[in-house]
């Protein structure tokens, strides 16, 4: 579903590389998370995805389309939600949710049931009327993250998805991704919240430095850790934040 293909891009005339050769693939029925410190190039990676910026070199694939040549039908296939949810603070939420709905071409009968059943689970009914610019931090996440899962798309691109919202709400919106990839969906998403990733995620990748260092599941990063930590084993038992501390410090 998203084919990532030795993708670079650099900052500052490429003097400061922040992706460096970047190869992953993400099946169809897979959430895959997206770890790695500050600056590792998680968020430029997740903007080159979704066509925010264009890549030095390589080439992004959504759903097997190229997003540099084929960018609207490719944005057809994806819901996005940045780290930062700037919304439209002038038009309230039910007016963004149908401009959202009126660009990804969602029919209205469909369209008044998501609505509906997202608000409900997001607990945002009672605000939807306001204008954007009096909701809080959480609620404006909430309102995004409505309004990326409006269309039903194919693959979900979240930049720290769970930042700013409730318990509640993190909980149904996780069972919410599970129910996305068991219909096929695909959810690629960036966290700092590492044991939500455990729990939830098939499989993770980490950067660090621009550089993909780590990829597979749980098992599949203790042996990377073996490997970069040769002297002692002892990774068995390891939590996935140990195992990223392991990883991102053999690599400093």
């Amino acid at each position: 579903m998203l084919r990532i293909e030795g993708v670079s891009k650099s900052y500052g005339k490429g003097s400061r590389r922040a992706v460096d050769d970047l190869t992953l693939h993400v099946g169809p029925g897979e959430i895959f998370g997206f770890l790695g410190p500050n600056g590792a190039g998680k968020t430029t990676t997740i903007k080159m995805i979704v066509g925010l910026l264009t890549a030095d070199s390589g080439r992004v694939l959504v759903d097997g389309c190229d997003i540099a040549k084929e960018a609207v039908w490719a944005k057809s296939r994806m819901g996005y939600v940045p780290d930062n949810p700037d919304l439209f603070d002038r038009l309230t939420g039910v007016e963004y949710l149908n401009f959202m709905g009126d660009v990804y071409g969602v029919q209205a009968a469909a369209r008044a049931e998501r609505i509906d059943s997202l608000l409900d689970m997001f607990e945002l009914k009672g605000a939807v009327r306001d204008l954007v610019a009096s909701y809080s931090h959480g609620m404006r996440q909430k309102l995004a993250l409505t309004g990326a899962l409006l269309s039903h798309p194919k693959l979900l691109v979240l930049d720290e998805p769970m930042v700013g919202l409730d318990p509640k709400s993190s909980h149904l919106f996780k069972e919410m991704m599970n129910r996305h990839c068991e219909e096929g969906g695909t959810v690629f998403f960036s966290t700092h919240i590492l044991e939500v990733a455990e729990k939830l995620c098939h499989r993770v990748g980490i950067i660090d430095h621009g550089k993909l260092i780590a990829r597979g599941t749980l098992d599949d990063l203790k042996r990377q850790a073996r490997a970069v930590n040769a002297a002692g084993g002892g990774s068995e038992r390891k939590t996935l934040e140990e195992l990223f501390l392991e990883l991102t410090e053999g690599e400093n």
